[in-house]
């Protein structure tokens, strides 16, 4: 068995209030959570992760404000583990860059009603900043396809992560 399917098998097995939580830490979005849960068990770790972005494209947009709701700003100081390893990159960033994303936020979050969310994983404060730059001249409708997009990529990233901790 690898440890993808150790993982998997793992968290087929939880209890379904254990695994509702588990599925939570990944994303706050209670529907999310209990979508997922309850399609356990899952053949594999693809079907997992398909059945994730299945669940988080069905959602009403109250839901993905829930699940927003899960996240720090970015260059904000992290809540969770998760978060303080996404955003690692941010940790090293001159002051300046910190700074302009804290303005960035903020303009960010009059022009669209809610957080900037971009999966961090792998990149540097300034990345972050550029890409919240340009995403400050979409218009809603295409920043909150994209923000959903982001959302999947931090949900499977975060999934996978959930896997590795349940073999």
């Amino acid at each position: 068995m690898t440890d993808d399917e150790a993982g998997l098998a793992g968290f087929d097995a939880l209890p379904d209030g254990a695994a509702t939580e588990a599925l939570l830490a990944c994303c706050s979005s209670p529907e999310w959570a209990r979508v997922l849960a309850a399609g356990r068990p899952y053949p594999s770790v693809d079907a997992l992760l398909d059945a994730a972005d299945a669940a988080l494209a069905g959602l009403p947009e109250s839901e993905i404000d829930r699940a927003l709701a899960g996240h720090p700003r970015i260059g904000e100081r992290p809540d969770t583990a998760a978060s303080a390893r996404e955003q690692a990159g941010v940790a090293t960033a001159a002051d300046a860059v910190r700074s302009a994303l804290a303005d960035g936020n903020r303009a960010y979050e009059a022009r669209f009603g809610h957080i900037y969310l971009v999966c961090a994983s792998g990149r540097s404060g300034g990345e972050l900043l550029a890409i919240l730059e340009a995403r400050l001249g979409n218009d809603a409708e295409t920043e909150r396809r994209v923000m959903r997009t982001e959302l999947a990529k931090i949900n499977r990233i975060r999934l996978r992560a959930l896997l590795a901790a349940t073999r």
